[in-house]
């Protein structure tokens, strides 16, 4: 079985955000980058099923800057196969769409089974690339899967002919069961297996392993075909909060101050 993982390298949530005075933007020179969480938990699900099989391929697949490298090597030394970049500066600021259009094109150039992405990035919270990456896959997708079986029948690696998924999806009261046919795509969010840490041996053979550049020129993917996102203007961060006050003495007194407060200055009533 060929398995694909998207995976995105964003800040790391315990990253404190600065914002520079002279460019109005984020200050991203102290960011620690790191691979998203919800792609971690796709990377031990693509993991464990290849285990299961005893069988198969795990390649990670990320669309980013230079600094991007990092994260597939954290991916290599968790235990994945392959790795491929997508690095161009034509997509540096496509929306949400054509990064799906892009992450497809670099998907076909190998025979694929299965496609796995973190069910939302951390950064952005948009939750649409994996969709958008089923679409022109065209394939099925089920999104938001904490756990997955592998029904596996006598066509296994042959674009996944016989052999079923079984998604688990938790909705509001119950576990919805989603059986679903390879080649497909899932969505993954956190689910009973935390995900495993990089080795010291994985991490001196991910050194050692080639990481190809993807382009638009190698994906034939013309700058005119993409659509742009959105146009940042300023970053700003919120304004803080002003201390709170404290009412004491008598009822009968503070009750009207309260009311007051209320009125004239929070203006909530």
């Amino acid at each position: 079985m060929n398995i694909t993982v998207c995976i995105k390298q964003v800040p790391s949530t315990e990253t404190k955000i600065r914002v520079n005075t002279q460019t109005g933007f984020v200050d991203t020179s102290e960011v620690e980058w790191v691979i998203n969480p919800y792609d971690e938990y796709a990377i031990e699900t693509a993991l464990r099923i290849k285990e299961k099989l005893g069988q198969g391929t795990v390649t990670a697949i990320t669309l980013g800057p230079e600094r991007a490298r990092t994260a597939l090597k954290t991916a290599l030394s968790m235990g994945l196969d392959q790795a491929v970049h997508i690095c161009d500066q034509s997509f540096s600021e496509i929306d949400f769409l054509s990064k799906g259009r892009v992450l497809a094109k670099a998907i076909r150039q190998k025979p694929f089974d299965l496609v796995l992405c973190g069910k939302q990035a951390v950064d952005d919270d948009a939750a649409t690339v994996p969709q958008a990456v089923a679409h022109y896959l065209e394939i099925p997708h089920v999104a938001v899967v904490p756990e997955v079986e592998v029904q596996a029948g006598p066509g296994l690696g042959a674009r996944g002919s016989g052999t079923e998924l079984k998604a688990f999806r938790e909705v509001e009261g119950a576990t919805e069961i989603v059986h679903i046919r390879m080649p497909c795509l899932l969505t993954i969010q956190k689910g009973k297996f935390d995900p495993r840490y990089p080795t010291l041996k994985l991490m001196m053979a991910a050194k050692r392993k080639e990481i190809p550049v993807l382009t638009a020129q190698n994906l034939g993917i013309a700058s005119a075909h993409l659509t742009r996102g959105l146009v940042y203007v300023t970053d700003r961060l919120p304004p803080g909060r002003k201390p709170g006050k404290k009412l004491e003495g008598e009822l009968k007194k503070v009750v009207p101050e309260l009311v007051r407060l209320l009125h004239e200055e929070a203006k909530v009533i």
